[in-house]
């Protein structure tokens, strides 16, 4: 039991819930305002869902590499990683993929069931392929004869899938409405999803070389990753910002709801720390730290605009 909830990978699961905490809680407060209805059992349903989505992934990426050979090669990881160090056989993680493929299938129809059933039926319909999509997305990084993530194309899905699908996703499922502010913090979100994966990979950049795992900071370079990196990191603050202002809250002087603007200092921080590495292996500390930033952002912008509600 123990191999398998190392395999899942628990340090990836805040970051797996700020999307949805950003986007619902955005709904909430919207939904204040205009007098409607905030269903506590959809948020308590988006969140097992994302969990299921992310411990999927985490298995799928778990057995792709492992079968692939790739994480043999990582001589600071492999221990940690249950296919390769033979902790756990790779038909026993494909039965796993499997078994959480249709966990999240059915955490996914209940979802949709609270959500859109019986007056919206056609949204019903169309988050069952967005559902699909997610599974196929997070099996297909690493697993089959092409997968994304060894094409470079990891940091896109990511960003539409932990961002866009996420945050804007489950704002949809409270308010049964699209509002272009939304793509704000979504993107924002998906920018520090991107800035964890692109860590994940300058980390793993020799050994990707070296397995043929052409991902995006492999291609263009650690120097210039880095520069990415702290692109990625910069900018989610700004985007929520933006949000709020374009929201009123500077002319209504309702600072309150400006706590997460409190995060500049530890981000700041964090680019310095992430900067003065010299050597790959030492970026592995940090991932953790921005997943954890990305939920503190997610639970603060949350807080701040539901705090007086």
């Amino acid at each position: 039991m123990t191999d398998w909830i190392k395999a899942a990978r628990l340090r990836t699961l805040p970051l797996s819930l700020s999307g949805i905490i950003m986007g619902a809680f955005i709904a909430k407060w919207r939904l204040y305002g205009e007098g409607g209805i905030w269903d506590w059992k959809i948020l308590a349903l988006a969140l097992l869902v994302t969990l299921l989505y992310q411990i999927l992934s985490n298995y799928a990426n778990d057995y792709g590499d492992g079968v692939k050979g790739t994480d043999a090669k990582r001589i600071n990881e492999a221990e940690a990683r249950a296919v390769a160090s033979g902790k756990i056989t790779a038909k026993q993680m494909k039965n796993a993929v499997i078994l959480f493929a249709a966990l999240s299938f059915i955490a996914t129809i209940a979802l949709l069931y609270v959500a859109f059933i019986p007056n919206y039926m056609n949204e019903f319909y169309i988050f069952i392929g967005l559902g699909v999509a997610c599974i196929l997305a997070a099996i297909g990084y690493t697993v089959g004869k092409k997968p994304y993530g060894y094409m470079g194309l990891g940091d896109i899905f990511v960003f539409i899938f932990f961002g866009l699908v996420s945050v804007c996703g489950s704002y949809f499922l409270f308010t049964k409405t699209f509002s272009w502010d939304i793509l704000l913090p979504g993107t924002a979100v998906g920018m520090m999803s991107m800035a964890v994966l692109n860590l994940n990979n300058m980390r793993d950049i020799e050994s990707d070389r070296l397995s043929g795992k052409n991902s995006f900071a492999l291609r263009i370079g650690f120097k210039n990753a880095m520069i990415y990196e702290m692109i990625l990191l910069q900018l989610p603050l700004v985007l929520i910002l933006i949000f709020l202002g374009v929201n009123g809250f500077i002319q209504q002087q309702n600072y309150y709801v400006f706590i997460v603007m409190i995060l500049l200092f530890p981000l700041a921080k964090l680019r310095r720390n992430i900067m003065s590495v010299k050597e790959p292996k030492e970026l592995d500390q940090y991932l953790k730290q921005v997943g954890i930033m990305t939920f503190v952002m997610a639970i603060l912008t949350a807080a701040g605009l539901n705090l007086f509600n």
